[in-house]
């Protein structure tokens, strides 16, 4: 089975998009929640998307009992992975080292961000990283 980071704002527009039938985070989101990949969080990426829900964007989009529903789902359904490896100076932004660190600590096979500059680095040791369009791809292309 994929195993699978994707970044607090996949993760946070996935959950604003979930009604939406083209919102690509959406389907992501109803595919993990299929069974079709095992999607792993730390406590750093937990907190990252409980901040991203703060934004005035997605506050007009969930109501506080939605934001806190998604987090008990992420705390209880997602696998939990301490950050156990340290990347520093990988990526352009600190943020970003940590969700390298989480996806190297949690053995993920992809790491999913919508961050072009992340996306650029195409791989990291055995971690393929990815748009959203191109997980959803992948995952569809599967037998599932």
């Amino acid at each position: 089975m994929i195993r699978a980071v994707l970044d607090a704002n996949t993760v946070a527009s996935g959950f604003a998009g979930l009604r939406k039938p083209d919102s690509i985070p959406g389907l992501l989101i109803r595919l993990w929640r299929q069974g079709r990949y095992e999607m792993i969080v730390s406590e750093h990426l937990r907190n990252e998307i409980i901040r991203t829900f703060r934004q005035p964007y997605f506050r007009q989009r969930l109501s506080p009992l939605q934001i806190s529903r998604v987090a008990a789902l992420l705390r209880y359904q997602a696998t939990q992975t301490p950050i156990t490896d340290h990347v520093r100076g990988v990526a352009t932004h600190p943020e970003d080292d940590l969700i390298l660190a989480t996806a190297l600590s949690g053995r993920v096979t992809h790491l999913v961000t919508g961050d072009e500059k992340l996306q650029r680095l195409g791989a990291y040791k055995d971690i393929t990283i990815l748009s959203p369009r191109a997980f959803l791809e992948l995952l569809t292309a599967q037998p599932g």
